[in-house]
């Protein structure tokens, strides 16, 4: 099973991390990622750019409303993910509680993500989507 792990931050835990030691900061994450490689259970890792660059849509009138950021009211922000194929939800919450991104204002949320095979296959969409998916080695 696909489970995507969520870093979130607040205000204050991302100003914290944003004046540690990079190097330090690439290291400790860097040996996280090698153990989850090591494991084979990591599918793929990012992180984000800086909220300040990015661009909201907001779909609550018509037309949508383009917003660029930071964003108003942001309690935390999600700042990357990781994608590991794990047996179960347990392990995947294992993995989580070493991430090395821990402290006040730091959280992790844990969802599983979903398979084509879970959708109707007799719909037109989902037959293209699973061409597409077989056609670029996602299958």
């Amino acid at each position: 099973m696909k489970y995507m792990l969520i870093f979130r931050a607040n205000d204050e835990a991302l100003a914290g991390m944003m004046n540690a030691d990079f190097n330090e900061v690439l290291a400790t994450v860097g040996a996280y990622n090698d153990e989850m490689i090591r494991a084979g259970v990591l599918l793929a890792a990012e992180g984000l750019d800086d909220p300040a660059e990015g661009v909201v849509v907001d779909f609550s009138s018509e037309p949508p409303v383009i917003t660029d950021g930071p964003y108003g009211e942001t309690k935390e922000l999600f700042g990357g993910f990781y994608i590991l194929n794990v047996a179960s939800k347990e392990e995947a919450v294992e993995w989580a509680k070493r991430s090395p991104m821990t402290g006040a204002g730091f959280k992790t949320e844990i969802r599983r993500v979903t398979t084509i095979d879970e959708f109707p296959q007799d719909n037109e969409w989902i037959q293209k989507e699973r061409k597409w998916r077989e056609a670029t080695g996602q299958l």
